[in-house]
């Protein structure tokens, strides 16, 4: 059974073809810069084999996905045989509400609900929607599943996704805590206790989603019951160009004495702050290591700051587990990052974490890099969300009367 796992952006769209239950990787790639007056560009791999990147048409989604699936049956890229090979789509969505707490096989009702959370994910609902639609326009009566970054984490009790604001902002409006890169979390997760040879509802964990955009949460019994990005991935640690937590004052500050608007502090925190902002160097983590090995003092603070700030997130999710079997630290910098991984767990030794120096620098791939003293384990666990969503999507097909 062959799986097409689609995460569209507004004007990009990634896939990847899995075959399951082997969980095969067939081909995968990107089509960029989608809708713009230039040609959109096509990466593309079958396999093994890199093909070059390619200028294609793409004025929208419906094109770029039909670009996608001519690559997979025809010519020199074919790895099907036919477009019937393709059995069902697996879309990653941002946002379900309140809605969703699993995956959804789409229909006409759950395209009305990822409409209706268009307001809550204005960036990035109505480019899934476009995906969805794409995919239903190219092959008409293949099941398309929606896999919602939020639902992993609504297993949160009201204690913990409230804000304490009047009620009526929340039954009215939907202000809470919804948390975001859960399908992350989730797999993690499934991982950690897959290789403990353990059910995922007999962990417990502490789960680091360490990238450009960043989140940790806490992990009781398998499940989320608690998480740093709030009502918009704002919230939390600071990341490559967002704030993260600052005081809610500071937006009335701005406002009123720097005379900005409010598109304007909106941009500032979402595009301009964070390592980006802070630093002055970059965005990307490895510029700012870079730096700091250059004597940068700033890019240092930043280093430390964003370090510091995970370090807070840690201890506050270990002090309400009741054990924490590992911390878990996952997705670009947590996985490739030792010297993020030391610097965060410099913070920690007050709880008994401890590293082994060397193991940490050179790990690659899955496994511990704690020191045997440590009291509580330190794990990295590549991610893999699209697989996720594809073993999702094959579960929902697998349950179909």
């Amino acid at each position: 059974m062959h799986i097409l796992v689609v995460n569209c952006g507004s004007s990009s769209l990634k896939f990847q073809l899995i075959a399951l239950p082997s969980e095969r990787v067939a081909a995968k790639g990107l089509v960029e810069r989608i809708g713009q007056a230039v040609n959109a560009q096509f990466r593309y791999t079958a396999g093994e084999r890199d093909f070059p990147k390619k200028a294609v048409k793409a004025p929208d989604h419906s094109a770029a996905i039909q670009q996608v699936i001519t690559a997979l049956v025809e010519g020199e890229t074919a790895v099907l045989k036919a477009k019937s090979d393709i059995v069902a789509f697996g879309h990653r969505v941002v946002h379900g509400g309140e809605q969703f707490s699993d995956s959804q096989l789409i229909d006409a009702p759950v395209m009305k609900a990822i409409k209706q959370c268009c307001e809550l994910a204005p960036l990035h609902n109505p480019a899934n929607l476009a995906g969805i639609c794409a995919c239903q326009e190219a092959l008409p009566g293949v099941p398309n599943v929606a896999v919602f970054d939020t639902a992993f984490h609504q297993t949160m009790q009201p204690h913990a996704f409230h804000y304490a604001l009047p009620p009526r902002y929340y039954e009215k409006l939907h202000i809470r805590r919804y948390g975001f890169h859960g399908t992350s979390h989730k797999y993690v997760t499934h991982k950690f206790a897959e290789v403990q040879k353990k059910t995922p509802d007999e962990v417990n964990l502490i789960t680091c989603h360490l990238g450009n955009g960043s989140s940790l949460a806490a992990v009781q019994n398998g499940r989320s019951v608690d998480t740093s990005m709030g009502f918009t991935p704002l919230q939390g640690v600071i990341m490559g160009t967002r704030s993260g937590d600052i005081d809610p004052a500071v937006v009335f500050y701005l406002i009123e004495q720097g005379g900005m608007t409010v598109d304007a502090v909106n941009d500032l925190l979402n595009k301009k702050s964070g390592l980006l902002g802070f630093s002055g160097v970059s965005s990307d983590m490895r510029d700012i290591l870079a730096a700091v090995d250059a004597g940068n003092e700033r890019a240092a603070l930043a280093l430390n700051m964003c370090a510091y700030g995970i370090a807070k997130y840690v201890g506050a999710y270990h002090a309400i587990l009741p054990r924490t079997d590992a911390i878990v630290f996952t997705a670009g910098i947590g996985e490739n990052s030792g010297p993020v991984r030391a610097a965060v767990c410099a913070h920690l030794a007050g709880i008994g974490v401890a590293l082994d120096d060397g193991r940490n620098m050179a790990h690659r791939g899955i496994g511990p890099v704690s020191s045997p003293s440590s009291r509580i384990p330190v794990w990295v666990i590549p991610t893999n969300e699209e697989l996720m969503i594809a073993r999702e999507t094959y579960n929902l097909m697998q349950a179909r009367p």
